[in-house]
């Protein structure tokens, strides 16, 4: 296993995935970050949660945008610059929170923080893409490695924020979001000899290659799926442990749940894998939805660690057919921009199932909130289901060596 990985590993591309990893942690930090601060500060939630929401609704609207400058000017002269801007809008923020000063101030700079947090992941699958270029089947592995990464920025970064926002300072979280997001960033950018190539709009006929919908906006709503469950899960499962009588063995139950989901991605990237990854796309989707089945169901703690380590490993394999196949179907001009659709997606379903589970919880109780995740599941099997691979010319995709019926 260790083998596949060392294929693909060298000191410049493991420089590039160490410090991307570092670069996208603020993804996973600035949102309950900003909620912890802001409800200590005024005591809240319910402004504390619309702050959040703005700055979550300012990314969205904007991270195609990103992505798009970035395939045509160039990671190194768009990355600094929207890192910079992102944290003046994340201190102005958490200045405006301490300083008590009017809400729509607030909202403006949590607006401002939300539009320029950079697309990082996208970034660094990019870079993957143009280093393995000429060796595809390698892509999986690094794919499957970065899944693993983002898996392990949901899994401590909520965790690392938490702790420092209560028991050193309410803005420490945000502090620690801050300096991972600017020094990531600017060493990553910095980083010129792996950086993909600009594709600017008039150089060539590359550049103004169409985006191929049939595959990206399924697998948009496959990736906002995801998000769904992982709100879902994380709301439900503090629920559960506390019906339970054991509230402080909800970080564990998530932390089992992350755990599967880490072995998987890691185990996936080191197989060669027959089918392709559309294929692989139905059957983890498939996988997510069945596990989710029984979660409503679970009397006790010590089954629910079992179901929801078995429900982990559906998680990572999942992503990682997502990533694949818009990796092959996305033109080189075009190719963070349409990751971005993804990593956006994702992002996105965080907050409605979140919000949907804690109504149901608040009105029925915890087990049946976990229905939410079983409809996340099925959302993302539909999205996989309607992904369709659009035929590309050579032209497009001149570094793909797979035939195409290799890719469903």
């Amino acid at each position: 296993m260790l083998q596949t990985y060392r294929q693909i590993f060298t000191p410049a591309t493991a420089l590039f995935s160490l410090t991307g990893l570092v670069a996208r942690l603020p993804i996973s930090m600035v949102g309950l970050g900003i909620v912890l601060l802001a409800e200590h500060e005024t005591g809240s939630y319910g402004f504390a949660g619309s702050v959040s929401a703005v700055a979550l609704i300012a990314n969205a609207c904007f991270a195609i945008v990103q992505g798009r400058l970035i395939d045509r000017l160039g990671q190194s002269r768009v990355l600094p610059v929207v890192i910079t801007m992102w944290g003046v809008g994340l201190s102005l923020t958490m200045a405006s929170l301490q300083a008590g000063w009017p809400h729509a101030t607030t909202y403006a700079f949590a607006a401002l923080t939300g539009a320029f947090l950079p697309s990082v992941g996208s970034c660094v699958r990019a870079r993957w893409s143009h280093h393995l270029a000429d060796r595809p089947e390698r892509l999986h592995t690094a794919f499957s490695f970065e899944a693993v990464g983002d898996e392990a920025v949901f899994l401590f970064g909520p965790i690392a924020v938490t702790m420092l926002a209560t028991s050193v300072h309410p803005s420490a979280g945000l502090l620690t979001a801050l300096a991972c997001g600017l020094a990531g960033t600017y060493v990553f950018a910095a980083q010129r000899a792996t950086e993909p190539p600009a594709h600017p709009r008039a150089s060539t006929s590359v550049a103004r290659a169409p985006m191929p919908w049939s595959a990206i906006a399924p697998l948009t709503l496959v990736a906002a799926a995801l998000g769904v469950v992982f709100g879902a899960a994380e709301v439900v499962t503090v629920a559960f442990a506390d019906e339970q009588g054991h509230r402080s063995l909800a970080g564990a139950l998530l932390g089992i749940w992350a755990f599967g989901s880490l072995l998987a991605g890691v185990v996936s990237g080191a197989i060669t894998w027959r089918r392709g990854p559309r294929a692989r796309l139905r059957i983890g989707a498939f996988g997510m939805m069945l596990a989710a089945a029984p979660l409503a169901l679970v009397p006790s703690i010590p089954l629910m660690a079992v179901v929801l380590l078995l429900g982990g490993v559906a998680v990572s394999p999942t992503l990682i057919a997502a990533m694949s196949l818009a990796e092959q179907v996305l033109p080189p001009a075009r190719l963070t921009e349409g990751m971005a659709f993804i990593q956006t997606g994702l992002a996105v379903g965080l907050a409605p199932g979140a919000a949907i589970a804690g109504v149901v919880i608040d009105h029925a109780g915890a087990s049946p909130a976990y229905l939410v995740c079983l409809v996340g599941g099925a959302l993302a099997l539909f999205g996989a289901l309607m992904t369709r691979m659009p035929a590309l010319p050579d032209s497009v995709r001149p570094h793909e060596h797979l035939p195409v019926e290799r890719l469903a």
